[in-house]
């Protein structure tokens, strides 16, 4: 990074006075750091906050929450923490050992242990195992959360580290096995020829073991203004297919089949859509209308087909699912030869299940499952290739914490896991409503509270209405601890730009329609007061990332709705972003600032520079991570600053860990969420100043 000018530099890129806090290590935007951190911390940190903390922690450290899953060569593996382990333990177990009420695990490796003897912020990233024996694993552990990673070799027998194993240094990107001395490395180390302009992966390597991984040979590149690439190993046919791909936008890439010493064929499918594949079959999921042998099939329709048919350049397709008004397909999976399609329906949740041979597709209901709240369903096998069609699921709602139940592919379905209720949920109720947007759409959302409605409700809203990622109504423990019980209520809004509705809702918020998702955001804070629960004043919102974007225009776009705003690891500045880290890789949700025609309508929900003195905006804290490597912390920096500098009630906090999060721990995570709810209450006079 060049040497920045620690003083206000007009005449800089953009002619942004601020763009000196965007170092992120430099001595004077840390100095600027720490004095925001001590302020904020001295006004808001006082007992009620180290109060929150303890029991926000206490509830995420609980021995009795449910330790999800996955199950790689008849054993079951987990990641924990809790007080005892706040770096967190990697551990397995059986089925059988599992299913009791206490279990007793054997522990591979102790994070806490780890980073004391190696001086190190290590955060566990996760694991990748090499099947079917999973005796090795390449591991990915980060400094203090980032999504860089350094990748090293872990011997699963010894539970240690391989000497002279691989190892990779800090980077972004990852690997997969071919062999027990051979990877596939999908990584951006390497300097900036292996990199793409948004700091992923540019080529995919043959990386073998005891070699240089700069040596290794190429076996797939793509262009630098790409977004990432990457190659899939697949063994589900019973002999060896890589998968490599070229994400040249971030709904869009193209697909190639080929093996380990190379692509072979690139595959003639649509490039905006969701691909999968297992055995002899292949399912693709449209994004917009497809056009194939004279038939056009519409958006969000699943169809399935025979990856001999594709490698001969043929299509017979099967229609497997097809979107209608507020239905649409949320994800899918592979478990045992099922394709099970996870669909929301009018925002409530169901799965089918539908099997593929040779004499076609046969489907159906997924039986047994609730039919509201909150339902995820997934593979217990890490492997497809060992899956025998048990599948997990976790069901909950904004009262009921999770339940977490096996349900095997043949057999009935058992209750593996409770967890605890950890807020007293007594007279509180769910309702769902809708509020009319600008343009007269309507606007689902759901509220959470105590019955009736008060004209004064301590209200806490959030949304997100990004990328096609729906949100869904969920058990929420800092929320129903810090808000609900203490009788406020909860609202969350279903806007545009998200995946509650399909592509359609998705498209509507995208690019110059973000705009339309803040003004929804803002529809549902007028709809509460019009139905009677709540004034402005005693709104609060947050939101974080995409929902940074929506949490300041927020201020600087409807400020007379909300009392007090908190925004966390937020993306602000629409100007520079794509100059910043990750950044380039949301042009094709956000638009490109460098195009006049992108500039005319992204500067209108740039609230770092629709910022103006003389507004009445409602007081705001801006959290993030120094070692967010995705969203940039210059977005949060430079934002605070400007407020403050327009003499704004605006508040800044950055902890040095949790990179694109609340922390790297269950403590560090409480406290960031403590520090903004009380925030949050103070600023709507829900209650008394703290300093």
């Amino acid at each position: 990074m060049p040497a920045f000018d620690p003083r206000p530099t007009l005449g800089a890129p953009d002619d942004d006075p601020h763009i000196w806090l965007e170092e992120v290590e430099g001595s004077a935007p840390l100095a600027w750091v720490a004095e925001q951190n001590a302020k904020t911390l001295a006004r808001f940190g006082g007992p009620r906050f180290k109060a929150d903390t303890a029991t926000l922690a206490a509830i995420f450290d609980r021995p009795d929450n449910i330790p999800y899953v996955s199950r790689r060569a008849a054993r079951i593996y987990n990641f924990w923490q809790d007080a005892e382990h706040k770096r967190g333990i990697w551990r397995r177990t059986t089925l059988a050992e599992f299913m009791k009420d206490t279990s007793d695990w054997e522990l591979l490796l102790d994070g806490d242990a780890l980073a004391s003897a190696e001086g190190e912020d290590w955060v566990w990233q996760g694991a990748t195992t090499l099947a079917p024996g999973h005796e090795r694993a390449i591991l990915r552990l980060s400094r203090g959360g980032s999504d860089a990673c350094v990748l090293r070799e872990f011997d699963m027998t010894g539970k240690a580290f391989v000497e002279g194993g691989f190892y990779l240094p800090e980077a972004k990107g990852g690997i997969a096995w071919l062999d027990a001395d051979t990877l596939l490395l999908s990584s951006a180390y390497g300097g900036e020829a292996m990199q793409t302009r948004s700091g992923y992966a540019r080529t995919v390597r043959l990386w073998r073991r005891g070699a240089d991984p700069l040596a290794a040979p190429v076996l797939f590149e793509i262009d630098k203004e790409s977004m990432a690439t990457g190659g899939v190993v697949d063994h589900t046919a019973g002999t060896e297919r890589v998968w490599y791909f070229d994400r040249f936008g971030f709904f869009d890439e193209r697909v190639w089949l080929g093996d380990r010493s190379g692509p072979k064929l690139q595959l003639d499918l649509p490039t905006d859509a969701w691909i999968g594949w297992n055995r002899d079959w292949y399912v693709v999921k449209t994004r917009t209308p497809w056009t194939v042998d004279g038939k056009t099939y519409a958006a969000d329709t699943m169809l399935g087909g025979e990856i001999a048919d594709l490698t001969a350049g043929k299509h017979r397709l099967t229609v497997l699912f097809e979107a209608s008004e507020r239905v649409a397909l949320k994800d899918f999976f592979w478990a045992g030869g099922r394709l099970l399609l996870s669909i929301l329906d009018n925002l409530r949740p169901r799965y089918d299940v539908v099997t593929p041979s040779a004499s076609g597709w046969v489907g159906g209901r997924f039986e047994g499952l609730p039919e509201s709240g909150v339902v995820s369903a997934w593979r217990l096998d890490m492997e497809e290739t060992e899956s025998n069609g048990d599948v997990l699921v976790n069901a909950q709602d904004p009262l009921t914490p999770s339940t977490f139940s096996l349900y095997p592919k043949d057999g009935a379905p058992t209750i593996l896991k409770r967890a605890p209720a950890v807020f007293d949920a007594s007279g509180l109720v769910v309702s769902r409503h809708e509020a009319i947007s600008v343009d007269g759409e309507r606007i689902p959302y759901v509220q959470v509270g105590p019955a009736g409605e008060t004209g004064n409700a301590p209200v806490l809203m959030t949304g997100y209405g990004g990328f096609g990622l729906p949100r869904e109504p969920a058990y929420a423990p800092a929320t129903g601890k810090l808000w609900l019980e203490p009788g406020g209520t909860f609202v969350l809004a279903h806007i545009r730009g998200g995946g509650e509705f399909g592509t359609p809702w998705h498209e509507a918020g995208r690019r110059e329609g973000k705009i339309l998702s803040h003004d929804d955001f803002a529809a549902v804070a007028a709809d509460l007061v019009k139905r009677g629960v709540t004034q402005p004043k005693r709104i609060a919102a947050t939101g974080g990332s995409n929902g940074g974007i929506l949490i300041t225009n927020m201020l600087t776009r409807y400020p007379e709705r909300f009392g007090a705003l908190f925004c966390t690891i937020p993306l602000i500045d629409m100007r520079r972003y794509p100059k910043l880290l990750a950044g380039a890789s949301w042009i094709a949700e956000y638009g490109d600032p460098d195009k006049p025609e992108d500039w005319a309508f992204l500067q209108k929900y740039s609230a770092y520079h629709a910022a103006e003195p003389g507004r009445a905006y409602p007081p705001i804290l801006i959290a993030t991570s120094r070692r967010d490597d995705r969203v940039h912390p210059g977005h949060a920096r430079k934002m605070a600053e400007k407020l403050q500098g327009l003499g704004y009630d605006a508040w800044f906090y950055e902890p040095e860990a949790g990179g694109h999060g609340y922390g790297k721990d269950n403590h560090e995570r409480a406290a960031f969420i403590a520090l903004g709810y009380g925030f949050l209450r103070e600023k709507i006079g829900w209650e008394a100043a703290t300093a």
